[in-house]
């Protein structure tokens, strides 16, 4: 088997939900992915959840595992304010690492990884935003960018959830909880990755939880200049997700963005300056394993990840902007 053939063997640090039901599944099932150890701060939680999931090794804590010579790469799904420090160690450990969004509590503290990143430019570290390595959103961008909606007008993004169990992580302040750092990221991400360019200026408005201290609701406008971007994310709303892109002569409209599924087919539909309307349907795949390939690929051929580290930061200081013009009730720069 040739170098750029075989299976990377990836290391996970923490149990958390997310990896053990979507993302380590997933990868499993990738074609360039070995999940060959997981740890947690409790052994016996690790060694329950490797022998379901059928991995090869479990660890009582994250350093043990990043000290195993065998491990090539981690994957962080750690709690938001662990995502930088577990990142750093794993890459002066010698790992490369994909982390879970959002990269970090603040901007400052993401620039921290993009800096001990930089100085281990043999190691590849990307932020987790799996949407973007869908097909549907590779499909999305080449229509905008291949003029199939005119010029680029706007982006209107809902994504909501409900949760109030004050012991879940997401409704915990301190430790990064809230809609726009659990949920609003993906909006934000999509603007830019859609647009292809950075906002100058943001305007929010939040609904806090009295007792919690995280945003429940949030709504946003982001001026790119040449158009606009508005979303609303929420986690005390009706499940729901949908974004819209408007151009001057057709739109894109993508039915699941950003929580695709992975047992069916996707569907999108672009409008165009006709009026006429095609349903694309894309083949059923998982974004998660995608992910995983396209970074796998990136460490075996000594390329660049898709999505440069450097893009995380960006996206906080948007995220920092819209909290910053909740208080302000302004527009502020970002």
């Amino acid at each position: 088997m040739s170098e750029t053939q075989r299976k990377i063997r990836w290391g996970v640090v923490s149990t958390a939900n997310i990896g053990t039901e979507k993302v380590i599944p997933a990868m499993q099932r990738a074609e360039l992915c070995e999940i060959h150890a997981i740890a947690s701060r409790s052994i016996d939680k690790a060694t329950s959840v490797a022998d379901e999931l059928g991995i090869a090794k479990a660890y009582g804590s994250y350093e043990e595992l990043l000290a195993d010579p065998e491990i090539e790469a981690i994957y962080n799904p750690l709690p938001n304010h662990l995502h930088v420090s577990v990142s750093i160690q794993a890459i002066e450990a010698g790992k490369h690492v994909l982390c879970e969004k959002p990269i970090a509590l603040t901007s400052d503290e993401g620039q921290q990884l993009v800096d001990a990143a930089a100085a281990h430019p043999e190691l590849k570290v990307m932020e987790a935003f799996m949407y973007r390595h869908h097909p549907q959103w590779q499909k999305a961008r080449e229509i905008v960018r291949s003029g199939g909606i005119g010029q680029l007008k706007t982006i209107n993004s809902l994504f909501s959830y409900f949760n109030d169990d004050p012991d879940n992580i997401r409704n915990m302040a301190d430790i990064g909880g809230g809609g726009l750092m659990d949920i609003g990221c993906y909006p934000i991400s999509v603007s830019r990755f859609i647009f292809g360019e950075e906002p100058t200026r943001v305007q929010g408005l939040a609904d806090m939880h009295p007792e919690f201290g995280t945003d429940v609701m949030a709504s946003a406008i982001l001026d790119f200049g040449t158009g606009t971007s508005t979303f609303t994310c929420s986690t005390q709303m009706a499940p729901y997700q949908r974004v819209n892109i408007f151009g001057d002569k057709g739109r894109v409209e993508i039915e699941i963005p950003f929580n695709a599924p992975p047992d069916r087919p996707c569907k999108m539909w672009h409008q165009t300056d006709t009026g006429d309307i095609e349903e694309i349907v894309f083949d059923i795949c998982d974004q998660y394993g995608i992910q995983g390939d396209l970074f796998s690929q990136a460490i075996l051929n000594d390329t660049a990840v898709p999505t440069p580290i450097r893009d995380s930061v960006a996206n906080m200081k948007v995220i920092e902007a819209i909290v910053r013009s909740n208080t302000s009730g302004t527009w502020e720069s970002v």
